[in-house]
């Protein structure tokens, strides 16, 4: 058996249950494929930045419904706040500030 190759992200390794998600939907991960490694790692971190399961099998089933709709990015979404390329936008201080008070 030959494992599908599937392109990750920038700051982020695939996971792997968003790799069998895209996987077992063709048109989905032609749909991955054709993203920028940094449009990928968006919807990655959009993934695994959620704290309980439940949840992040819903974004994980998004992702391949939105992909397959066309979206390329996750709508309402901060972005990544792991990148290290370029310093985060304020919104995203905002919020690392808020967590880090809990």
């Amino acid at each position: 058996m030959t494992s599908t190759v599937v392109s990750g992200g920038t700051a982020h390794p695939m996971p792997a249950d968003l790799r069998r998600a895209l996987t077992s939907d063709s048109s989905a991960l032609k749909q991955w494929e054709d993203l920028t490694p940094l449009a990928r790692n968006e919807w990655i971190c959009w993934v695994i930045s959620v704290k309980q399961a439940e949840t992040r099998e819903e974004h994980v089933v998004r992702v391949v419904s939105e992909l397959k709709e066309g979206m390329r990015r996750p709508c309402c979404w901060m972005g990544c706040i792991h990148r290290k390329d370029k310093p985060m936008n304020a919104t995203q201080q905002w919020i690392v500030k808020k967590r880090s008070k809990k």
